[in-house]
């Protein structure tokens, strides 16, 4: 076999919540496995999660690009909008700041999950995303949008999709778009950092997790610790707060977790009957690697969230409830009821990633 003429990579997460922060994880113990040394660009919340992670992994910062969300779901559009010339300056930053780094920190290959701006003619560079189609209600705008995103994605050497490349798949039209980029699209399989387990011992009825950009993760967690005490069995809450000392007040029967490592946090997982959570893409590869019954609440006014609410709603995997109007009890109750039903779609693994190397 030909020999991967790698040694050093970087990888760089977005910085829009912790998701794609934790699919990097997989491919991080992936390159390790194959001996080729990795530094992390990344900074808050995103630097503490792989710092706790890889402690041994240097990390190095990047400038973020620190979108606000609105308060309002009827806000969000315009909120966003305003905000990007602000992306934009941040693309040409970053952009800026790769082509000195390479030089610095003698990269050999840059893996950018979801940044825009890290490309370069000095070495091989991939993009990974699943939104080939970012899903919006409209229609010309969403066309505009794809053109929009394969103008920066064919910038890059290789786009990679985590999903599979089967008719039986996560993303749907997200990851599977009638029109592709000029470069070449490899799909992955799922990224998830998780193992399954077969039959886990289970702890607790109910897992809460917490993820996602302010102040919808707030709204959400407020509507949760008003339902709590009307659950029976044991309660578990995990806060998506990593770094963060603040505290709740629940009751004995509820463990409550600011953060949690891959490892505690996959014991969590395993060990509860029903999740609650966000229909976020990598809680959403997780939860389909573990097999586990879930209840998916979508951030309102997140297109791709609430597509993909829908789309493994119909594809039964989980029951899926819009945040809008919420009965949590009642949601809950339907979702413990759900007859979810996991087919085998491809997974990631270090011989993936090899084979793919070799392709560079």
């Amino acid at each position: 076999m030909d020999k991967i003429n790698i040694h050093r990579v970087l990888i760089a997460p977005l910085d829009w919540g912790l998701g794609h922060a934790t699919r990097c994880i997989p491919i991080i113990r992936a390159f390790r496995d194959l001996q080729i040394e990795v530094v992390i660009a990344a900074e808050g919340s995103v630097a503490i999660l792989l710092g706790e992670e890889f402690p041994e992994v240097r990390i190095i910062p990047i400038l973020g690009y620190q979108i606000q969300y609105a308060k309002t779901s009827a806000g969000l559009f315009w909120k966003l909008l305003l905000q990007v010339p602000k992306i934009i300056n941040t693309i040409r930053k970053e952009h800026i700041w790769l082509e000195q780094i390479i030089q610095e920190e003698k990269i050999d290959l840059v893996i950018s999950d979801n940044r825009y701006g890290l490309y370069t003619n000095q070495v091989p560079c991939i993009f990974i995303t699943h939104q080939l189609t970012i899903k919006i209600p409209n229609e010309l705008i969403e066309k505009l949008l794809q053109k929009i995103n394969y103008h920066y994605i064919n910038r890059f050497t290789t786009c990679w999709v985590p999903d599979s490349e089967d008719v039986r798949n996560i993303a749907g039209i997200l990851s599977h778009p009638k029109k592709m980029p000029r470069i070449p699209v490899k799909y992955l399989g799922i990224l998830t950092r998780m193992m399954n387990k077969k039959n886990p011992i289970v702890n607790y009825h109910y897992c809460f997790l917490l993820s996602g950009p302010e102040p919808q993760r707030t709204l959400l967690e407020n509507q949760i610790l008003k339902i709590l005490p009307q659950l029976s069995g044991m309660i578990i809450l995990v806060r998506g707060l990593p770094g963060n000392l603040s505290s709740v007040e629940v009751s004995e029967k509820i463990k409550v977790f600011n953060h949690l490592s891959s490892d505690g946090l996959e014991a969590i997982i395993s060990s509860s009957n029903l999740i609650i959570c966000r229909s976020g893409y990598t809680t959403i590869m997780d939860l389909i690697g573990l097999e586990k019954k879930a209840l998916l609440i979508p951030t309102p006014k997140q297109t791709e969230q609430e597509y993909l609410g829908e789309k493994l709603q119909l594809d039964g995997f989980f029951f899926t409830s819009k945040q809008k109007d919420l009965n949590l009890l009642e949601a809950i109750v339907q979702a413990d009821n759900f007859p979810a039903k996991f087919s085998n779609i491809s997974k990631f693994s270090t011989n993936v990633l090899e084979a793919l190397l070799l392709e560079i």
